[in-house]
């Protein structure tokens, strides 16, 4: 009985692979590989430009450094 669940698994492993494999061969065929570098600046624009951090913690603003804790009063 064991030996069926070795078999479903590598049935599993060899789909996987095989669509990975896939993946990359239409990617490839596409043109989806030829220039990442502009594919990776598409999610910037005017209002969060590249380099510039505009995601912060809530109640920890960047334009207002965090005040110095100069012990408890």
């Amino acid at each position: 009985m064991e030996w069926v669940f070795y078999g479903i698994a590598f049935l599993v492993s060899v789909l996987v692979t095989g669509s990975a494999v896939y993946a990359l061969y239409w990617s490839s065929k596409k043109g989806q590989l030829r220039d990442l570098e502009k594919g990776a600046l598409t999610i910037f624009d005017e209002k969060e430009p590249v380099g510039q951090p505009t995601d912060f913690f809530p109640g920890k603003n960047p334009a207002h450094p965090p005040r110095k804790n100069r012990g408890a009063r």
